[in-house]
Protein backbone atom coordinates (compact mmCIF):
# COMPACT_ATOMS: atom_id res chain seq x y z
CA UNK A 1 0.00 0.00 0.00
CA UNK A 2 0.97 3.29 -0.86
CA UNK A 3 0.34 6.39 1.13
CA UNK A 4 0.54 10.37 0.38
CA UNK A 5 -0.79 13.21 2.46
CA UNK A 6 -2.52 16.34 1.30
CA UNK A 7 -1.93 19.10 3.37
CA UNK A 8 -2.85 22.51 3.24
CA UNK A 9 -4.77 25.79 4.72
CA UNK A 10 -8.36 25.47 4.36
CA UNK A 11 -9.73 26.69 1.22
CA UNK A 12 -6.83 25.79 -0.34
CA UNK A 13 -7.97 23.14 -2.95
CA UNK A 14 -7.30 20.06 -1.53
CA UNK A 15 -10.84 18.21 -1.11
CA UNK A 16 -10.90 19.22 -4.81
CA UNK A 17 -7.72 17.58 -5.59
CA UNK A 18 -8.23 14.34 -4.16
CA UNK A 19 -11.65 14.20 -5.27
CA UNK A 20 -10.40 14.26 -9.03
CA UNK A 21 -7.01 12.08 -7.63
CA UNK A 22 -9.82 9.13 -6.93
CA UNK A 23 -11.14 8.43 -10.50
CA UNK A 24 -8.02 8.78 -11.79
CA UNK A 25 -6.17 6.58 -9.77
CA UNK A 26 -9.03 4.15 -10.44
CA UNK A 27 -8.91 4.57 -14.26
CA UNK A 28 -5.32 2.98 -13.98
CA UNK A 29 -6.73 -0.19 -11.82
CA UNK A 30 -5.97 0.81 -8.76
CA UNK A 31 -8.05 0.77 -5.45
CA UNK A 32 -8.08 4.11 -3.18
CA UNK A 33 -9.12 4.74 -0.36
CA UNK A 34 -9.69 8.34 1.73
CA UNK A 35 -8.52 9.33 5.32
CA UNK A 36 -9.44 12.83 6.22
CA UNK A 37 -9.22 14.53 9.39
CA UNK A 38 -12.36 16.21 10.21
CA UNK A 39 -12.73 19.02 12.84
CA UNK A 40 -14.55 19.14 16.12
CA UNK A 41 -18.08 17.13 15.84
CA UNK A 42 -19.37 15.61 12.80
CA UNK A 43 -21.97 13.05 12.05
CA UNK A 44 -22.35 11.01 9.48
CA UNK A 45 -25.69 9.85 10.94
CA UNK A 46 -29.48 11.37 10.59
CA UNK A 47 -31.08 11.55 13.72
CA UNK A 48 -33.88 9.17 13.86
CA UNK A 49 -32.36 6.42 12.18
CA UNK A 50 -31.28 3.27 13.70
CA UNK A 51 -27.51 3.77 14.05
CA UNK A 52 -28.01 7.11 15.28
CA UNK A 53 -30.21 5.45 17.73
CA UNK A 54 -27.96 2.91 18.51
CA UNK A 55 -24.91 5.60 19.24
CA UNK A 56 -27.36 7.86 21.13
CA UNK A 57 -28.16 4.91 23.34
CA UNK A 58 -24.71 4.07 24.35
CA UNK A 59 -22.86 1.78 21.85
CA UNK A 60 -19.26 1.81 21.59
CA UNK A 61 -19.23 0.87 17.85
CA UNK A 62 -22.13 0.74 15.29
CA UNK A 63 -21.14 -1.09 11.96
CA UNK A 64 -23.79 -0.80 9.28
CA UNK A 65 -23.12 -2.80 6.36
CA UNK A 66 -25.28 -3.82 3.22
CA UNK A 67 -24.31 -5.40 0.11
CA UNK A 68 -22.56 -2.61 -1.44
CA UNK A 69 -21.01 -0.32 1.74
CA UNK A 70 -19.96 -0.69 5.38
CA UNK A 71 -19.59 2.12 7.65
CA UNK A 72 -18.11 2.02 11.46
CA UNK A 73 -19.08 5.04 14.18
CA UNK A 74 -16.85 4.59 16.97
CA UNK A 75 -17.41 7.25 19.94
CA UNK A 76 -14.86 7.84 22.21
CA UNK A 77 -15.85 7.89 25.90
CA UNK A 78 -13.29 10.67 26.78
CA UNK A 79 -11.38 13.24 23.87
CA UNK A 80 -9.04 11.02 21.86
CA UNK A 81 -7.16 12.12 18.47
CA UNK A 82 -6.19 8.74 17.00
CA UNK A 83 -3.16 9.28 14.73
CA UNK A 84 -3.26 9.24 10.94
CA UNK A 85 -1.48 5.68 11.27
CA UNK A 86 -4.15 4.20 13.78
CA UNK A 87 -6.45 5.44 11.31
CA UNK A 88 -4.50 4.05 8.44
CA UNK A 89 -4.61 0.60 10.03
CA UNK A 90 -8.42 0.39 10.02
CA UNK A 91 -8.54 0.46 6.37
CA UNK A 92 -9.13 -2.31 4.39
CA UNK A 93 -5.89 -4.45 3.17
CA UNK A 94 -6.27 -4.65 -0.45
CA UNK A 95 -6.12 -1.08 -0.78
CA UNK A 96 -3.72 0.38 -4.08
CA UNK A 97 -3.15 4.12 -2.46
CA UNK A 98 -4.45 5.66 0.59
CA UNK A 99 -4.81 9.86 0.13
CA UNK A 100 -4.96 11.26 3.30
CA UNK A 101 -6.65 14.61 3.31
CA UNK A 102 -5.79 17.05 6.25
CA UNK A 103 -3.19 15.84 8.94
CA UNK A 104 -0.78 18.48 7.92
CA UNK A 105 1.46 18.14 11.10
CA UNK A 106 1.85 14.14 10.48
CA UNK A 107 5.27 12.07 9.57
CA UNK A 108 3.57 11.21 6.58
CA UNK A 109 5.44 11.71 2.97
CA UNK A 110 2.92 14.44 1.83
CA UNK A 111 2.32 17.19 -1.21
CA UNK A 112 1.39 20.92 -0.03
CA UNK A 113 -1.68 22.47 -1.64
CA UNK A 114 -0.75 25.86 -1.83
CA UNK A 115 -2.69 29.15 -3.75
CA UNK A 116 -1.54 32.36 -3.77
CA UNK A 117 -5.03 34.16 -3.60
CA UNK A 118 -5.50 32.75 -0.49
CA UNK A 119 -3.50 35.03 1.54
CA UNK A 120 -2.44 31.78 4.28
CA UNK A 121 1.32 30.86 4.10
CA UNK A 122 3.42 28.17 2.56
CA UNK A 123 4.21 25.24 5.07
CA UNK A 124 7.07 23.89 2.39
CA UNK A 125 9.93 25.44 4.40
CA UNK A 126 9.37 24.07 7.69
CA UNK A 127 7.86 20.72 7.17
CA UNK A 128 10.95 18.32 5.89
CA UNK A 129 7.88 15.38 5.53
CA UNK A 130 6.48 17.73 2.46
CA UNK A 131 7.62 16.34 -1.04
CA UNK A 132 5.79 18.48 -3.38
CA UNK A 133 3.97 21.28 -3.99
CA UNK A 134 0.29 21.11 -6.02
CA UNK A 135 -0.23 24.90 -6.83
CA UNK A 136 -1.89 27.30 -9.54
CA UNK A 137 0.73 29.87 -9.06
CA UNK A 138 4.34 28.19 -8.99
CA UNK A 139 5.60 32.09 -9.38
CA UNK A 140 4.31 33.30 -6.61
CA UNK A 141 6.02 30.62 -4.16
CA UNK A 142 6.82 33.03 -1.02
CA UNK A 143 10.59 30.91 -1.14
CA UNK A 144 12.23 29.32 -3.48
CA UNK A 145 12.55 25.99 -3.80
CA UNK A 146 13.45 22.34 -5.65
CA UNK A 147 10.48 20.42 -4.61
CA UNK A 148 8.47 18.77 -7.34
CA UNK A 149 5.66 21.45 -8.83
CA UNK A 150 2.51 19.94 -9.61
CA UNK A 151 -0.17 21.67 -11.60
CA UNK A 152 -3.09 22.25 -9.28
CA UNK A 153 -5.33 21.84 -11.99
CA UNK A 154 -4.01 18.83 -13.77
CA UNK A 155 -5.09 15.81 -11.91
CA UNK A 156 -3.77 12.93 -14.53
CA UNK A 157 -0.66 14.99 -14.03
CA UNK A 158 -0.21 14.54 -10.75
CA UNK A 159 -1.59 11.13 -10.38
CA UNK A 160 1.77 10.03 -13.64
CA UNK A 161 3.66 11.85 -11.14
CA UNK A 162 2.48 9.88 -7.83
CA UNK A 163 2.89 6.50 -10.01
CA UNK A 164 6.19 7.49 -11.22
CA UNK A 165 7.41 8.10 -7.51
CA UNK A 166 5.58 5.21 -6.34
CA UNK A 167 7.97 3.67 -4.42
CA UNK A 168 8.29 6.83 -2.43
CA UNK A 169 5.08 6.42 -0.98
CA UNK A 170 5.39 2.79 0.42
CA UNK A 171 3.79 2.68 3.88
CA UNK A 172 5.18 0.58 6.34
CA UNK A 173 2.78 0.11 8.90
CA UNK A 174 5.32 -1.36 11.41
CA UNK A 175 7.64 1.77 11.62
CA UNK A 176 4.55 3.35 13.41
CA UNK A 177 4.06 1.20 15.93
Amino acid sequence: MKVVGFAGFSGSGKTTLVERLIPALRLKGLRVSVVKHAHHRFDIDQEGKDTFRHREAGAFEVVVASDRRLALMREFEVPKRPTVHQLIAELYEGVDWVLVEGFKDSDLLKIEVWRAQSGKPARYADDHFITAIATDSPGQLPIPTGLQLLDLNAPDAVVDWLLSQGARFDYNSESYQ
